[in-house]
């Protein structure tokens, strides 16, 4: 009998404590907004934090709240946006799409202060001295925009400087954080001039690093008749919003450094 009054007892306190916990879950309920998981399906969930948010999730809470537009993830586009517009009961409006530049194409063509063998990582390279580069501002060709894009957008190319894959290029940015030297920036896809370069230097310094570096001669921005071109810091910049892809710097730069990724204007011999 002790036997069935103690099960009897658990019963009875189970079911006591299951009755307890089933008021305390309806009273401490946290509300939870249905579009939530809604927004959240509606991303790619790729998580790499090019919205500016910690993951999808953060974005799609950020989304919800307001505090961040329906179009807010680069990785999802137009896609993702219109789906989310459509939870939310706005208007998408169409944006332009981006993707991701390096603005060096030294390589080869950059002197070397000598040849580093250690880890295959950019940061890791810097901390031997000042880099193994002459120029103190180019591509180190290690790969850390490499191993930091989940797309598989980034590339070392043959002359031994990240490339971007346009067509996989999602533009969250993630290579422009690892790298560095800061020379990963965002620019429109539609657009196809590109100044592969940041050297800071003055012309002489500049094209005693490297042989395709901007020596800021400013024929490019003498040339523009867009004004979209410009030398800040003695190197050529493009203001993509006034560049239409006419190609004209890309023929007139001596240093053969401006190039057009469409293959549409071939640059000049250089000088």
């Amino acid at each position: 009998m002790n036997i069935v009054y103690a099960v009897l007892v658990l019963g009875i306190l189970g079911a006591v404590f299951g009755l307890v916990l089933a008021v305390a879950s309806k009273v401490f309920e946290v509300k939870t907004d249905p579009r939530l998981p809604e927004i959240i399906e509606a991303l790619p969930g790729a998580n790499c934090g090019g919205c500016g948010f910690a993951g999808c999730s953060d974005c799609a809470s950020n989304i919800l709240a307001g505090k961040a537009p329906v179009n807010a993830c680069p990785v999802g586009g137009a896609n993702s946006a219109t789906k989310i517009a459509a939870i939310m009961g706005v208007e998408s409006k169409e944006t332009e799409r981006m993707v991701a530049q390096v603005r060096c194409n030294g390589g080869t063509n950059a002197k070397k202060r000598y040849e580093y063998r250690g880890v295959k990582d950019c940061t890791a390279a810097l901390k031997v001295g000042a880099g193994p580069l002459e120029c103190a501002y180019g591509c180190l060709g290690f790969g850390s925009c490499v191993a930091a894009c989940k797309f598989d957008a980034m590339h070392i190319g043959d002359n031994g400087t990240a490339e971007v894959d346009r067509d996989k290029c999602t533009n969250c940015m993630a290579c422009a954080a690892a790298c560095p030297r800061h020379l990963i920036i965002s620019m429109p896809a539609a657009s196809s001039v590109v100044v592969p370069c940041a050297n800071k230097d003055k012309g002489v310094a500049a094209k005693a690093v490297c042989d395709v570096s901007c020596i800021a001669c400013r024929l490019c921005e003498k040339n523009c008749p867009n004004g979209a071109i410009t030398v800040v810091d003695n190197c050529a910049q493009i203001d993509y919003s006034k560049c239409t892809s006419c190609g004209i710097c890309v023929t007139k730069c001596p240093r053969k450094l401006i190039v057009d990724l469409s293959g549409k204007v071939v640059a000049n011999k250089p000088q």
